[in-house]
């Protein structure tokens, strides 16, 4: 065993991965473990993926905890196999102990030695890019380096660019019109606004509407600080005053709270947007409005679940709506729960024709439950 150890130890620096398999006992907690060399804040270590079941488990090592891991691991497994550039170290070890190696060859190749295991390198933007409109923001110090107290914030909007980016993967329109509701400090309307114009080069067009004039004059000022002619900011109110009436190709609702949702989505609808990405916020109309009525009671007999069900239903039926009006809809987790309860993001595109489908069984279960939902009602009147 201590020259497996040795091994794996000695050549780090060439080794792709460790497979470790074929538990001895039934008993034994994980199936499965694989092994990484990484490097983490600029240090080396190891990262195991354990598999129980159909879940895994990580953790992270440092070199003196990893040798004490493997003498572990060397008592509970009989096979272990080391990955290297061209040639895969397998060793065998029987019921009383013997251990058998050979050797045979692979076609992996070893990746780049310095390869940091920093979700932040994983990044589209990255902590030291030249983008100064997040130093006004307060996101990055002036010399580009993240602000701690924004680090949240900093991986909400990386987060947010990995979905657009996602979605216009395969998109080649040269010009791109966006209208940004409830905008706020415009964190990500700045960032989308860079994204397009000096990443994607397209000639992009933003306006992002809010209802605080303060806000909207501070992020004009930012805009024309740093050459975004095609970015401007509003104060506009989504439910009742009259919007940007030419082609619009996205829409982004964050945080608008409330029904303020429902109206942008309504908005998108009418004017045939292609794409939209919403975070809803704030949502207490069902809440308010749901009463009992059927197998579901149990529900809503607690204040706090029927807060947290009643904001699962408005978003159930946002994006069932959108489904109906030909949009294609994934429902998804924007940043982790630990960092926002607010965390579910609706991302849609026009693919298809509409239907009623959904909007049968909507109107069943708001017969039943007695709620009022502001999108469905805006699309039967």
């Amino acid at each position: 065993m201590e020259e497996i150890k040795q091994l794996i130890l000695n050549e780090r620096e060439n080794i792709i991965k460790i497979s470790v398999s074929s538990p001895l006992s039934k008993n034994e907690e994980f199936n499965k473990i694989t092994i990484r060399p990484v490097t983490i804040k600029k240090k080396p270590c190891f990262q195991a993926e354990r598999f129980k079941n159909n879940q895994v488990f990580h953790l992270n090592m440092t070199s003196d905890e990893f040798s004490a891991f493997l003498a572990e691991v060397f008592k509970k497994y009989a096979q272990i196999a080391v990955f290297k550039s061209g040639e895969t170290i397998t060793f065998s070890v029987s019921q009383n102990g013997k251990v058998k190696k050979s050797l045979s060859k692979n076609n992996l190749k070893t990746q780049n030695k310095n390869a940091e295991n920093n979700r932040q390198k994983e990044y589209i933007f990255n902590e030291g890019e030249n983008i100064p409109a997040l130093v006004d923001l307060g996101v990055f110090t002036p010399d580009f380096k993240i602000v701690k107290s924004k680090y949240d914030k900093f991986k909400q909007i990386n987060r947010f660019i990995e979905i657009v980016n996602d979605a216009f993967t395969n998109d080649n329109n040269e010009n791109i019109t966006i209208l940004d509701f409830g905008c706020g400090k415009s964190y990500l309307t700045f960032i989308i606004y860079y994204y397009f114009a000096e990443v994607k080069k397209k000639n992009v067009k933003i306006i992002g509407y809010d209802l605080k004039k303060d806000v909207v004059e501070s992020c004009n000022k930012i805009a024309e600080k740093y050459g975004y002619d095609n970015l401007k900011f509003v104060v506009s109110d989504v439910t009742k005053d009259t919007l940007y009436d030419e082609h619009i190709d996205m829409v982004i609702s964050l945080h608008a709270c409330d029904t303020a949702t429902d109206f942008a989505l309504n908005y998108a609808i009418q004017k045939n947007v292609k794409y939209i990405f919403s975070v809803p916020c704030c949502q207490h109309e069902i809440n308010k409005s749901i009463k009992k009525g059927g197998d579901f009671d149990i529900l809503l007999k607690h204040g706090l679940i029927k807060e947290r069900v009643s904001a699962l239903l408005t978003d159930s039926i946002r994006a069932s709506v959108l489904e109906d009006m030909g949009y294609s809809v994934d429902v998804l987790e924007f940043v982790d729960f630990s960092h926002s309860p607010k965390n579910i993001m609706i991302r849609a595109k026009k693919t298809k024709k509409e239907s009623d489908k959904n909007r049968k069984q909507i109107a069943e279960l708001q017969e039943k439950y007695g709620f009022t939902q502001t999108l469905y009602d805006l699309l039967r009147r």
